[in-house]
């Protein structure tokens, strides 16, 4: 059974730099679309970034040359550096992974058959 787990999340400035983890629990970080989603407080979940089989990436706009993602195939983990946040990027973040034979992104999120619990990401003044 996949199981995701995300860490690295917290109260941080506005302006700070944190770094979120995913550490799956099977080898599938290397085989198919997996990426980072976000909801905040009365809002809808989005898509932060994504990163395919063949470590292509994509970003939301609102996070575009802010946040980074990557991945450590062999340590089946996911990694989003986040640089320069505001005070719009406090949310609950999760870390999601489509089924085995989904490689490439830019996928609906229903397309997303695995989910961690989240880490909650609070920016402050």
């Amino acid at each position: 059974q996949v199981q995701l787990v995300e860490s690295g999340g917290g109260s941080v400035q506005a302006g700070g730099s944190p770094r979120l983890s995913c550490a799956a629990s099977a080898y599938i970080i290397g085989t198919r679309c997996v990426g980072w989603f976000r909801q905040a407080p009365g809002k809808g979940r989005e898509e932060v970034a994504s990163i395919d089989s063949d470590g292509n990436t994509r970003y939301a706009d609102s996070v575009k040359g802010r946040f980074t993602l990557s991945k450590d195939n062999a340590k089946n983990t996911l990694y989003l550096q986040m640089n320069s946040l505001k005070f719009d990027d406090t949310a609950m973040y999760y870390c999601a992974a489509a089924d085995f034979w989904t490689r490439a992104c830019g996928i609906s999120e229903i397309e997303f058959k695995y989910w961690g619990q989240g880490t909650q990401v609070t920016v402050s003044s």
